[in-house]
């Protein structure tokens, strides 16, 4: 993974979210779902421990600089259970903090991110991996900043089919 790979993404994921904020009808009325504390914690911390994830496989010397990283970084570039748990807890978190929007953006979600872990765990190509990494960060970025509502947020959204929690 190179650090224009990482620039790419993170520019498409802020253009998105500029979009979110210079375009009034964004988010749809219809589509929006207002995340919990609780959904957007999960969300959070998620989408930090997959960073974590592919920080520790492809930029491990930045990993390192955190003190008592090591055995992280271990673990999760030994391929083996650890590592996919590293990978499969915080993809689950991310999924489970965005469960309340439109089920075709949950759909997505989750095969992007199982894509990512097959093609990590299989002996995939990098390229090909590097291209479902990338669909998952845009995935996870289009859900949050085009169909969510903080949980601050004062606009209505539409009622939720279930109690949130």
């Amino acid at each position: 993974m190179s650090t224009s790979f990482v620039l790419t993404l993170s520019a498409v994921a802020s253009l998105l979210l500029i979009l979110r904020l210079a375009v009034p009808f964004l988010p749809l009325k219809r589509v929006t779902r207002r995340l919990t504390p609780l959904d957007l914690a999960l969300t959070v911390v998620g989408v930090l421990g997959l960073i974590l994830h592919c920080a520790s496989m492809f930029f491990r010397s930045v990993v390192a600089a955190i003190p008592g990283s090591g055995s992280v970084i271990d673990q999760i570039n030994s391929m083996g259970t650890a590592s996919m748990i590293w990978y499969a807890v915080p993809a689950l978190m991310v999924l489970m903090g965005l469960r309340r929007q439109h089920w075709i953006a949950l759909i997505l979600l989750a095969v992007s991110l199982l894509a990512v872990g097959i093609t990590m765990y299989n002996g995939t190509a990098v390229s090909t991996h590097l291209v479902t990494i990338f669909a998952a960060g845009v995935t996870i970025a289009a859900t949050v900043f085009l169909l969510s509502a903080p949980p601050w947020s004062r606009k209505p959204t539409p009622d939720l089919p279930y109690p949130p929690g």
